[in-house]
């Protein structure tokens, strides 16, 4: 697309309105006009909305915690029809409100939580505490029942004379996470010395955490201890201090352990329905935020919109920090040269009714690069991000994405060609054709390349049967042109001489060829001369897409000492050989020759005893010097004619100084000083990168052939030791086992041949195009055109 360059004047009251609707309906690329000065005079604004998107998120993380509540999203046509009914300042409101009431919730469950954490806890204590006071027969003879556990456990073990307590035995109970359990055991063993028993019991059930709210698993603890009340019951509670367990009264009976387990059960109940009513309430609170607002019945829940509001005003607010001016507003813009009118005619429609109106006007001085804009549909937008991954086109320069709409599937179909297996993938491209808009936001990667995934199962479907191939199995569809002569042989059925007679094979790979003795070596000669045909046609494509680039840039210098040679190379040997493939195919030859051999001697200048056709070595020989002489003039006149130009330009008085037209394009121009040495340098790596670049492209194509081999004798494979194996047993286990097989032959082939091999294919095409195809044309330096599009910010991407 043809782009221009203009200056976009806003006034300041109205810019707001006029972004919006410009990033709804038009297509425009915001300069940074305050790039210089970092002026951003709406960074307040943007503050405000990065608080509003922190409220949202900790919204959603609160709702989303709650069972049974959705959030609907991903309807971003019906909120662009009902931008217009929110404003910054009162969603502001609302969310710091509604954060505000959360806020309170949230402390309040939390409070709620942690009671009844603490009733489970110490029940549980009082629980294993009536167990082993059960067990024991009583209350040991040294507690008395009315004392407390304070005052019993500083009573001595052991009277002395004078009544005083030296050696009474002292314990401590609690609560610990189950995870830090054996790391607390091991505290208190080497605290103490290993003068300590720690005793664990499992809690039954789970307790939340008050802060994360996920369920946490914990054990009853009691540690037993020589000398209540002395420093090792110092030392136990630094341990426990240190864990950050919860510790509980120990009964001091049996029956005071059912009574207070009686009481404590009762808590339980009573926080559980606080719980429960607390959850009910926030449940009935959330719903009116997961509910479509009142203005749009069918559109995102409410709380959807608001986000997707703070992303549409955070997106107008940072264009608006790009404009320079107090008054009016002014930034430069690019945009398609074809909707100039209709830019200007919104502007027009904005400006009704409006004292000071928007306008745009073209800019002759450009500050900046021209973007690289390509309109693409549906079906070409996956092929131009392939080519995109590698990197944007220049403005104007040769779109590699346009052959590779067919020559992609195409090679691909080569190296995966199989009817069954191109089924398979050619269905579930349908599938995905078919559940598109299912997959728009939720899968957007699935939803672009789902006419990319149809283009590949349709070539992989020809090429298949072009190779006859159908899950390796050979299609009978026309009658064979070869005969069996007895024993095993074969011979011609049709006019080998093409004299008139019986034509060969009408579409394809004759199917009598699959099962023969010498299947592979006839197989693999033909799909190694088609992968070198069609690699020298795309590179051949490559180098005439180098001349459109240097006609488009009017670069006689990089037409006459570079298109021009590189061509008569590429065609004059590589063309030469594939003239002798296609020759030997449609000429009948008694003694045809080698065409290895023959290219040997072309380039060795030895006398070819085999000639294709009377006078065909001595044309080859005049080729091979056409060849040999297009070297030096890839290498030596482009820098000289640099030189004399730059020479030129300073005895017109330019200085030193100068942008050459093709000298620029190779990164030796943007102003830096011409150096003859660093020029003529590049051009030898230039030279020696398309001589010997072009040889090892060529044997580079041979993968075509290497993959489809590997293809079709995997899937010979699979299926030879699956269902082969049942249809060679008899009657009735031969079902059975075919039955079996089946299901083994179809999973393997799904994991394999539709997994991994798909993926293999479709990576050395990727190569194919990126390496050998584009690097005769491309140079990949431009910059995108990102347009400002509200639709585009809301819609979800993948990361």
């Amino acid at each position: 697309e043809q782009m221009k360059y203009g200056l976009l004047v806003l006034p300041v009251n109205e810019a707001h309105r006029i972004v919006s609707r410009l990033g709804k309906d038009a297509t425009l690329q915001f300069e940074d006009d305050n790039v210089r000065d970092m002026k951003r005079p709406y960074r307040k604004h943007i503050q405000r909305i990065d608080e509003m998107e922190r409220i949202l998120r900790f919204l959603v993380a609160e709702i989303s915690a709650i069972e049974g509540c959705d959030i609907v999203k991903n309807k971003v046509d019906e909120f662009l029809r009902f931008e217009d009914a929110y404003t910054l300042e009162g969603v502001e409101s609302e969310l710091q409100s509604l954060y505000k009431t959360f806020m309170k919730f949230k402390e309040n469950n939390m409070n709620l939580t942690n009671e009844r954490n603490q009733a489970v806890e110490e029940a549980e204590v009082v629980a294993v505490a009536k167990g082993m006071l059960a067990s024991s027969g009583g209350t040991p003879d040294f507690m008395v029942d009315d004392e407390s556990f304070e005052a019993s456990a500083k009573k001595p073990l052991v009277e002395s004379e004078g009544g005083a307590g030296t050696g009474r035995l002292g314990y401590l109970a609690g609560v610990v996470p189950k995870v830090d359990e054996a790391r607390f055991a091991r505290a208190l063993w080497r605290a103490a010395r290993g003068n300590t028993f720690a005793q664990f019991t499992p809690i039954s059930q789970t307790v939340k955490d008050p802060k994360t709210g996920v369920e946490v698993q914990k054990s009853v603890f009691v540690v037993y201890f020589q000398g209540a009340g002395g420093p090792m019951q110092q030392k136990v509670m630094k341990v426990c201090q240190a864990f950050g367990v919860n510790m509980y009264n120990w009964p001091v009976s049996a029956d005071q352990a059912a009574v207070k387990l009686v009481q404590l059960q009762k808590v339980v109940m009573e926080k559980d329905a606080a719980l429960k009513g607390f959850s009910d309430f926030m449940r009935s609170e959330a719903q009116d935020l997961l509910t479509p607002p009142s203005h749009n019945s069918q559109g995102n829940s409410k709380m959807e919109e608001w986000r997707l509001f703070c992303i549409k005003e955070k997106a107008i607010y940072n264009i608006l920090n790009l404009c320079s001016g107090e008054i009016a507003l002014r930034v430069n813009v690019w945009y398609p040269a074809s909707e100039e009118s209709k830019i200007i005619a919104l502007l027009q429609k904005l400006n009704e009714g409006s004292q000071q109106g928007a306008f745009l006007t073209n800019e002759k001085q450009v500050k900046s690069v021209a973007p690289t804009y390509i309109r693409v549909n549906d079906f070409t937008e996956g092929w131009q991000e392939v080519i995109d991954t590698y990197g944007i086109p220049k403005y104007q320069e040769a779109n590699p994405a346009l052959l590779s709409v067919v020559t992609f599937p195409f090679i691909f179909g080569m190296m995966y060609g199989d009817v069954g297996h191109g089924t398979l993938l050619f269905l579930a491209g349908l599938w995905l054709c078919k559940n598109a808009e299912a997959l728009r936001f939720t899968q957007p990667t699935l939803f672009m390349v789902r006419y990319m995934v149809v283009s590949l199962g349709f070539f992989a479907i020809y090429a298949g049967f072009m190779y006859n191939d159908f899950f390796s199995v050979g299609l009978q569809l026309f009658d064979s042109r070869w005969k069996e002569v007895g024993g095993g042989n074969y011979e011609p059925d049709y006019d080998v001489k093409n004299s008139g007679g019986r034509g060969p094979y009408p579409f394809g790979l004759d199917w009598a060829w699959h099962g023969s003795n010498n299947e592979l070596l006839y197989v693999n000669s033909l799909k190694m001369k088609l992968s070198v045909l069609f690699g020298v046609l795309q590179m051949t494509v490559g180098v005439f897409l180098r001349w459109g680039n240097a006609f488009y840039e009017k670069n006689m210098t990089d037409f006459v000492c570079e298109c021009v040679p590189m061509m008569i190379f590429m065609l004059c040997f590589f063309g030469w050989m594939d003239v002798m493939i296609l020759y030997k195919w449609v000429h009948p030859i008694d003694n045809p020759p080698s065409i290895i051999n023959s290219l040997i001697c072309m380039a060795m200048g030895q006398k070819d005893l085999f000639p294709l056709w009377d006078g065909s070595v001595e044309l080859a020989q005049t080729l091979m010097m056409y060849t040999v002489c297009a070297v030096p003039i890839m290498l030596l006149p482009k820098p000289l004619i640099l030189l004399y130009q730059h020479n030129q330009s300073k005895k017109a008085g330019e200085g030193a100084f100068v942008a050459i037209e093709e000298h620029a394009s190779n990164n030796h121009g943007h102003g830096e000083e011409f150096e003859f040495g660093e020029v003529f340098i590049h051009q030898v790596i230039e030279t020696i990168e398309f001589v010997l670049g072009t040889v090892s492209h060529t044997a580079s194509y041979l993968r075509i052939w290497a993959l489809s081999l590997a293809h079709q004798q995997l899937s010979l494979v699979f299926f030879q030791k699956t269902i082969t194996m049942g249809l060679e047993m008899s009657f009735p286990l031969n079902g059975i086992v075919i039955y079996l097989m089946f299901g083994a032959w179809f999973g393997i082939t799904l994991a394999v041949l539709l997994g991994m091999d798909v993926l293999e294919c479709f990576l050395h095409t990727l190569r194919l195009h990126w390496v050998e195809f584009q690097s005769k044309f491309y140079k990949a330096e431009g910059l995108k055109f990102a347009p400002f599009s509200v639709k585009k910010l809301l819609t979800p991407q993948d990361e």
